[in-house]
C-alpha cells in the first residue's frame, strides 16, 4: 500500500469520525440549549468518540461502502438521547425542529469551512500538506453526504423529525399520522435506496454540491 493510499486512508476515518460525532452532540447540545440534560447527564456530550460508536452505522456500513470502492463514505453514530417532552415544553415545536436540524446543521457548516480552508491549499507537497488536503476535501464529502442523506423526509432522519415537529405546530394530523405509519419501514426503505440505483437520484443533491463546493 502506497504513502497516498494510507494518507487517503487515515483521512477518510477521521473525516467520517468528525461528520457523525459532531453531528449527534450537537443534537444533544441544542436540545440542552433548551433545557433537556438527558445527553449531558448521559456523558453523550462528549468529543470522545467511543462514546458515540455504533456498530452498525460507524462501522459496518463504511466498511462495506469502502471494500466495494464506493465513490463516498457515510454512516451514523449512536443517536444522542433527546426529551423532547422538556425541549417541546421550553421552547415549542419550532425548538424541536432546531433540535432535529442541529446535526444537518453541523456537517454543513463544516463542508463550507472546509471548502474555504481547500481553497488556500495550491498543489499539495509533502505528506503533512498531503494529509491536510485529503482531510479537508473527505470533510467536504462526507459531510454534505451525512447532511443531505439526513435531510430525505424517511423516518427516523432528521428530516422527517423536522416534518413531524413542523405538522404537529400548524396541527397538521394527517402528516403526522402518515410518518407515524411509515416509521417501522423507515429502515427498509432507506436500505433499498442505498443498495440500489435509486442512491443515484437521493444523492443527487449531494453529488452537485460537492461539485461547487470543491470546483
Amino acid at each position: 500500500m502506497s504513502e497516498v493510499e494510507i494518507i487517503r486512508i487515515a483521512a477518510t476515518i477521521i473525516a467520517l469520525v468528525i461528520a457523525v460525532v459532531g453531528h449527534e452532540i450537537m443534537h444533544g447540545y441544542v436540545a440542552y440549549r433548551y433545557g433537556d440534560d438527558t445527553a449531558r447527564s448521559e456523558g453523550r456530550l462528549s468529543i470522545n468518540p467511543i462514546k458515540h460508536i455504533d456498530p452498525i452505522g460507524t462501522v459496518a456500513v463504511p466498511l462495506v461502502l469502502f471494500v466495494m470502492d464506493a465513490p463516498f463514505l457515510f454512516g451514523w453514530a449512536k443517536p444522542v438521547p433527546v426529551n423532547t417532552v422538556t425541549v417541546v415544553r421550553n421552547g415549542g415545536y419550532f425548538a424541536a425542529v432546531s433540535v432535529s436540524l442541529a446535526g444537518v446543521a453541523f456537517n454543513f457548516s463544516l463542508a463550507i469551512l472546509a471548502s474555504v480552508l481547500l481553497g488556500g491549499f495550491a498543489q499539495p507537497s509533502g505528506w503533512l500538506e498531503a494529509s491536510a488536503f485529503f482531510l479537508l476535501a473527505q470533510l467536504v464529502i462526507i459531510n454534505v453526504v451525512l447532511g443531505v442523506f439526513n435531510l430525505w423526509p424517511i423516518p427516523p432522519l432528521d428530516g422527517a423529525n423536522a416534518i413531524r415537529y413542523m405538522a404537529m405546530h400548524f396541527n397538521l394530523r394527517g402528516a403526522v399520522n402518515l410518518l407515524q405509519r411509515i416509521e417501522p419501514y423507515g429502515m427498509v426503505v432507506l436500505i433499498i435506496i442505498i443498495a440500489t440505483p435509486l442512491n443515484q437520484i437521493f444523492f443527487a443533491p449531494a453529488i452537485k454540491m460537492i461539485q461547487a463546493l470543491l470546483g
